[in-house]
């Protein structure tokens, strides 16, 4: 299982990384500072090879999470069905979490920190 997750804060790729460790789960995990820089693997990524997951910050410098998954609008076909990107952020506005659901691409909404018990409601939601 190949998992992203995108976010400006080294502590939270890193704790994430750990998270997904404790849960048992297999994976190929790849931590992105920059959305940008993620934005440019996903674009230049065949569908074969895309993230199954993908945990995504809202508040970073430069390309926020919002803005990402505005560029990511045209691939939206290559990706829906692939690839589950979750929302995972501090950001408690619950404007946010209502914003999200205008989004097609995006399956989830989890609050930092990531558990254990988030990662086993993404495994059941993307096993349903």
């Amino acid at each position: 299982m190949k998992i992203y997750s995108i976010d400006d804060d080294h502590i939270n790729n890193f704790l994430t990384e750990r998270v997904l460790q404790e849960a048992g789960l297999p994976s190929l995990t790849r931590s992105y500072a920059s959305a940008e820089v993620a934005l440019a693997d996903i674009v230049q990524t065949s569908r074969e090879e895309l993230p199954d997951i993908v945990f995504l910050d809202l508040n970073m410098p430069a390309m926020n999470g919002w803005q990402f998954l505005e560029a990511l609008e045209p691939y939206k076909e290559k990706i829906l069905g692939k690839s589950h990107i979750y929302i995972l952020t501090s950001s408690l506005d619950t404007s946010d979490v209502k914003k999200s659901e205008d989004y097609e691409l995006i399956d989830g909404f989890i609050h930092k920190p990531l558990t254990v018990e988030d990662v086993q409601v993404v495994l059941d939601e993307m096993n349903n």
